[in-house]
């Protein structure tokens, strides 16, 4: 069982068996739940009326995606670190908007491009049909010592 696991209280076995996250009240607003697909860990977002954030078109509220982005750069860390180190803590997060999120299930990855002993930088894509077609990327600054 990964620090990850441990650290919410369950395990994700390499199916596609969602781990909840209701831990936190953040990401339970969010109805954010953790998957595993083809040996990658998937943060999923299920569409919910309150997450949008303009009716008219509609599209997702912005914060509900950055929200998304960051959290999954934190458990693509957190699944890959000892299990002695403090929890990361968010140093910067720059977010590019590509296009609108339409009112269906949005979907995150994460990938670690440098772990150093106290700096951790990470690049994270929210999709929502296509990871060929991100909605939104994001490059996530950590602090993990």
């Amino acid at each position: 069982m990964s620090q990850l696991d441990k650290a919410l209280g369950g395990d994700v076995d390499g199916g596609k068996t969602a781990l909840e996250l209701a831990q936190i009240p953040y990401l339970k607003m969010l109805g954010m739940r953790l998957e595993e697909r083809d040996g990658r860990r998937v943060g999923v977002m299920a569409f919910a009326e309150h997450l949008v954030g303009n009716p008219t078109i509609p599209a997702l509220h912005g914060g509900t995606l950055g929200g998304l982005l960051e959290s999954i750069a934190h458990f693509e860390l957190m699944a890959q670190r000892d299990e002695k180190q403090k929890l990361p803590k968010t140093i910067t997060l720059t977010i590019d908007y590509l296009r609108s999120g339409k009112p269906r299930d949005t979907f995150a990855v994460a990938r670690v491009v440098k772990a150093g002993r106290r700096v951790a930088t990470l690049h994270a894509t929210a999709f929502q049909e296509d990871e060929a077609q991100p909605i939104a990327t994001a490059v996530v600054v950590l602090k993990v010592g």
